[in-house]
């Protein structure tokens, strides 16, 4: 029937259209960045922040690396809590990403210390021998420009100093993309709120195991030894030596939550098991 009166069904298609399109798309455009969505403790990027996400997209460091976490058990779980609409309100443009050829950075702030970074940015294989990413030491010859971030504040209305602008002099690429990773992700206290619970007795059931001790000795290789070296011996982390005194669960509790605050990220991936084997591999005697 319809098909008879093309000038009335091609009306009716365009109605069904623009309603369609103002529902999922007028409507949260405009919802999204008002006042009740904004989230007081995410403030704007500072000149350093601004200058290294500049950085950030001229390196396309955007077409490998995502920077939102969608509201999945096994995203959450592996980044952090999922992202906010209000997170974003500073950021022109959004970095969210469709692709994660590495993983998402939308969590990364204050997962490592700023000397991780550093050595990760100059050679990522050192500190994840299995990576494919680029080597980007170029960025420590190449220094931030202060007149140019100036502007850039200004254009888009971030608020500055002119003792912020000042201490730019003197600042590398290197120095300010570190300064925009170490932003991501902490404008919301999301942090404190993800410990992992333990469930159970932490009872160690490797102990005297030689077998678990291997396999914990394998696993460092893999994931401690980039920042507490390969013998233990320390470096971006401390030394890692004379553990043998430590209560079991005690160093269960460090491995599997990590220190949030001191820059040591959380292995709870592992799971119990393995993170046990970590266990009595630390704890033996050198």
């Amino acid at each position: 029937m319809w098909e008879k009166k093309p000038v009335l069904l091609l009306v009716l298609a365009t109605v069904t259209i623009l309603v369609g399109t103002i529902i999922t798309m007028v409507l949260p455009f405009a919802w999204v960045n008002t006042k009740a969505d904004r989230i007081a403790s995410v403030t704007p990027y500072t000149p350093l922040e601004l200058a290294g996400r500049d950085v950030y997209i001229r390196e396309g460091c955007n077409n490998c690396h995502s920077q939102t976490v969608r509201p999945l058990v096994a995203e959450v779980l592996r980044y952090g809590d999922y992202s906010k609409s209000g997170e974003f309100v500073y950021d022109r443009p959004h970095l969210w990403g469709s692709r994660r050829m590495g993983p998402d950075l939308a969590r990364i702030g204050g997962k490592y210390p700023d000397a991780w970074h550093y050595k990760h940015m100059r050679d990522p294989k050192s500190m994840v021998p299995q990576t494919n990413m680029p080597a980007y030491a170029f960025l420590d010859r190449e220094r931030v420009d202060p007149e140019l971030t100036r502007r850039k504040m200004e254009v888009l209305g971030f608020p500055y100093t002119e003792e912020q602008i000042a201490a730019l002099s003197g600042k590398t690429e290197m120095d300010a993309i570190v300064a925009y990773l170490q932003k991501l992700g902490t404008g919301i206290p999301w942090r404190e709120a993800a410990g992992s619970e333990i469930v159970g007795e932490l009872k160690n059931p490797f102990a005297g195991n030689r077998t678990a001790v291997e396999a914990g000795e394998e696993l460092y290789e893999k994931h401690c030894a980039a920042c507490h070296g390969k013998e233990r011996e320390g470096d971006i982390g401390p030394e890692l030596s004379g553990l043998g005194d430590l209560d079991d669960a005690e160093l269960f509790r460090i491995l599997y939550n990590g220190i949030p605050d001191g820059g040591m990220p959380a292995f709870s991936k592992l799971g119990s098991e393995k993170t046990w084997q970590l266990v009595n591999y630390l704890k033996e005697e050198d």
